[in-house]
């Protein structure tokens, strides 16, 4: 699973339709470059090569005034939205995948109806919480037996399921009491913004 490619799909799709700079620019805004570690280098090279997958459209806009090439603005093309939203549903749904990953999908969260998005947390936390009793079914010490330090791993499993579980919990329980605007109910980006530009 890419968080890049989520990430730069979705400040793309924001625009409508944007250049390189503007894409970097938001996802820096969001601070993507901490904790996504998504340096500039790696944004121009995914819009380039999904440009070649055909996710997105590129069009060359005015030239540079300092002489060089043209600029570049691209585009979502319907791949491009299929991608885009079965990124953000599959980061979602998953227990299993990197922090960067669900972060980017958090902050598109509101790109989907909002019984989309709890039906999909949901989906989560079902499986954290089978995940767990895996875990538990290897860790079960009998009497005086005792794992170790080899143990700690065990609990730092334990707890960071119970922990996602619960921020997961408390998620659902925001978007079923009303919280943000979700996509059917208006224009989820007016009140929670996204681009630099409106910063």
């Amino acid at each position: 699973m890419s968080a890049t490619r989520l990430l730069v799909l979705g400040a793309v799709r924001q625009h409508g339709r944007a250049h390189g700079y503007q894409v970097r620019n938001d996802l820096e805004y969001w601070g993507a470059h901490e904790w996504a570690g998504l340096k500039p280098g790696s944004i121009y090279h995914a819009l380039k090569q999904m440009a070649k997958q055909g996710l997105l459209h590129a069009y060359d806009v005015a030239p540079s005034t300092a002489g060089g090439p043209p600029r570049v603005e691209y585009e979502l093309t319907a791949e491009g939205d299929a991608e885009y939203f079965a990124l953000l549903r599959e980061s979602l749904r998953r227990h299993d995948q990197k922090i960067d990953y669900l972060s980017a999908g958090v902050g598109f969260v509101v790109d989907l109806p909002r019984a989309e998005a709890v039906a999909l947390l949901k989906e989560r936390v079902a499986a954290m919480d089978a995940w767990r009793g895996s875990v538990l079914e290897h860790y079960a010490p009998q009497g005086d037996e005792d794992f170790g330090h080899i143990g700690e791993i065990m609990r730092l499993w334990v707890h960071s399921a119970e922990a996602g579980a619960a921020w997961t919990r408390g998620l659902i329980e925001r978007l079923e009491g009303g919280a943000y605007v979700m996509a059917g109910e208006g224009d989820p980006w007016a009140a929670g913004g996204f681009t630099a530009e409106d910063a």
